[in-house]
């Protein structure tokens, strides 16, 4: 069992199928996934603990954002990850052709911090044009993501990519030939599957709006930093600054954000209590 574990990526396509000349990639198929989960839960989330959000409502937000993370995810890939990435800002609509020399390869190639900026800016327009409430929409957000991300790095893990550090323990993975740490699935694991489990049960007792989503960021940066250490740094760009990856530098921005984001919204929640 082990060795069939091991040597996983030699018994596993990762097309799933191909449609005349398309292929469709399980990393498609777990991305779809990803969303219909986040958007089920977050509608799960909205009728358990009763709130004032139409479906409708909810419905037209996840595609303000979605079309902000992809965006975002793409964009933020070349601006983070892509060394003298100058071409690609001359030529913006380069960074979404899905083909080379005529062949349709897809899109690869997103960065989860650029995505977190295009649905930032998505939902504070979101916000404005459709009058809704911000800190409850973005609470619903930090406890349905991370149901939907188990999935999105399930589908790193089967399209062999983002793989791990040099490893000896016995639950490694063969890629190409040497034996390698599954980050993806401790990533699944740690930004996902805890961090939601987390969420979902202390929405109950938080003590202010936007309080959950000020949790997700310092959690996830914690959790990505941790989850850092067994991924292979990105092999354009290597470690930044000592043993620091472009991930976790990044994440420490996110960590820093949801705390100052925790502060102003505990402090503006006491001076109401006290003004009372």
């Amino acid at each position: 069992m082990i060795q069939f574990w091991q040597h996983i990526y030699s018994n596993f396509n990762p097309i799933a199928f191909s449609f005349f000349s398309f292929k469709v990639h399980w990393y498609g198929i777990m991305y779809v996934l990803a969303l219909l989960i986040a958007l089920s839960m977050a509608k799960y989330i909205v009728k358990k603990d009763r709130l004032n959000i139409s479906d409708k409502l909810l419905d037209d937000y996840f595609i303000w954002v979605e079309i902000g993370v992809i965006l975002g995810a793409r964009i933020g890939y070349f601006i983070f990850y892509v060394p003298n990435n100058s071409y690609y800002f001359l030529h913006p609509w380069q960074m979404f052709n899905p083909f080379i020399n005529g062949e349709f390869v897809g899109i690869r190639g997103m960065s989860y911090h650029g995505a977190v900026i295009g649905f930032a800016i998505a939902t504070f327009l979101f916000v404005k044009f459709k009058k809704a409430k911000l800190w409850q929409l973005l609470d619903i957000v930090a406890v349905a993501v991370p149901a939907g991300y188990i999935f999105g790095r399930i589908g790193n893990f089967l399209n062999q990519e983002l793989i791990g550090r040099v490893t000896e323990v016995p639950w490694g993975i063969y890629v190409n030939g040497v034996l390698r740490h599954p980050s993806q699935l401790y990533e699944a694991f740690f930004e996902g599957v805890l961090l939601f489990l987390i969420l979902f049960f202390y929405r109950k007792r938080r003590k202010f709006e936007g309080e959950l989503i000020a949790l997700y960021l310092i959690f996830y940066g914690i959790f990505r930093s941790f989850c850092e250490m067994f991924r292979e740094p990105d092999p354009q760009l290597g470690f930044i600054f000592y043993h620091f990856t472009m991930g976790e530098l990044l994440s420490f921005l996110l960590i820093l954000s949801g705390i100052v984001i925790y502060f102003i919204k505990f402090k503006q929640i006491d001076n109401n209590l006290r003004k009372k």
